[in-house]
């Protein structure tokens, strides 16, 4: 009797966000490696969205100011970025299914972007990243960070870097 293996599919990892560049690159990814003709998909696919930590809103205003002892603020705070995580995975969601991508995990991670997303690559077993550019220039995107930039530059894998679309 002959042994059967099962060959695992490399992972691709999408970093999400609210963003039209996240969205772009969503739609990119799904177009160019998840259409019907790919059947089966020769890739398990994750999407994976940072959610940002309240205390980074917090911090901005400094100790002992409003806004750092504002009793609550940290619980209204972190509930609202739970929810604006759960509309763009259930966006995303919707995005996948109109293409009839059903095989998808989708995860939210809190921390840094950055971070979240060359973290994921490792926690995945991601063999490629796809992350959306703003399309910065350079001096906007030294002063402003870029996620993809980094993510370019830290992740232990491929990444693709989808560009926004050309306004016509």
């Amino acid at each position: 009797m002959a042994a059967t293996t099962t060959t695992k599919k490399p992972v691709m990892l999408i970093g999400i966000d609210e963003s039209e560049y996240a969205i772009g690159a969503l739609e990119w990814t799904l177009n160019h490696f998840f259409s019907s003709t790919i059947n089966p998909p020769l890739f398990k696919l994750i999407l994976l969205h940072a959610k940002p930590i309240p205390e980074i809103y917090l911090d901005i205003s400094g100790p002992g100011t409003f806004l750092g002892s504002a009793p609550g603020l940290y619980q209204v705070l972190d509930q609202n970025l739970k929810n604006k995580a759960g509309n763009i995975m259930k966006k995303a969601k919707e995005i996948c299914a109109t293409r009839s991508v059903c095989d998808v995990e989708f995860e939210v991670e809190e921390g840094d972007a950055r971070n979240v997303l060359c973290e994921g690559v490792n926690k995945y077993g991601a063999s490629m990243l796809v992350v959306g550019s703003h399309g910065y220039g350079a001096i906007k995107r030294a002063l402003l960070g870029s996620v993809s930039d980094y993510c370019a530059h830290h992740a232990q894998c491929t990444v693709i870097i989808v560009k926004p679309k050309p306004h016509t």
